[in-house]
């Protein structure tokens, strides 16, 4: 069994690196580094018009619960994040405008955060004055461009738009544990927005 796996990933990886035109892409978030969100992309063309391109993120940041530390915060935004996405690009692939459909997945441990613009059920404001612990998935679309600043090196700014299913357990304020329930939400808006590095293989 192991060595028909070994066999399996070492064809695959013979199949991605000799295709017509293969490329490869590693990339890093400058947006999600100034959030404090360690973040690497790996894209992969898949053709002369399309890449798959898949994101990961993850802020594990602990916060203190000590109320008198001068390190104290409400505010808590504990989460990681997988979004892969394929891209059809409008000239070749790592150059110039792409249009992208994104899958996105994680789990998040949120508190004192408001987003009252685009979670649903949060009309009034409140979410902020609890923790959300859970999971959340959903998909969207994107709108991007990369510019080729040299041979291995190209700038790469996109926006997404989408929806997000949340699906948590509610504790009763930013940083205690007293749980009060489970619950779920619904996110429309903003999914995904780069102003990435990019370094072609």
């Amino acid at each position: 069994m192991k060595r028909q796996l070994l066999l399996v990933m070492a064809f695959a990886l013979f199949v991605v690196f000799s295709a017509k035109g293969q490329r490869v892409a590693v990339k890093n978030n400058l947006l999600y580094d100034a959030l404090l969100t360690p973040n690497v992309s790996v894209e992969v063309a898949l053709g002369e018009k399309f890449t798959l391109d898949t994101q990961l993120g993850a802020n594990y940041f602990f916060y203190t619960t000590n109320s008198i530390s001068p390190a104290y915060t409400t505010k808590k935004w504990s989460h990681w994040l997988l979004q892969p996405e394929v891209r059809y690009w409008t000239c070749d692939v790592f150059n110039g405008w792409f249009f992208g459909f994104h899958l996105h997945g994680g789990q998040m441990n949120v508190g004192g955060v408001n987003i009252p613009l685009f979670i649903l059920q949060n009309k009034n404001g409140m979410m902020k004055n609890h923790r959300y612990e859970g999971y959340f998935f959903g998909g969207g679309i994107s709108a991007g461009y990369q510019l080729p600043i040299s041979d291995r090196f190209n700038m790469e700014l996109s926006l997404g738009l989408g929806y997000a299913r949340l699906v948590y357990d509610k504790f009763k304020c930013a940083t205690c544990g007293e749980r009060e329930g489970q619950g779920a939400a619904d996110y429309l808006g903003p999914t995904k927005s780069t102003l990435s590095l990019v370094y072609l293989f």
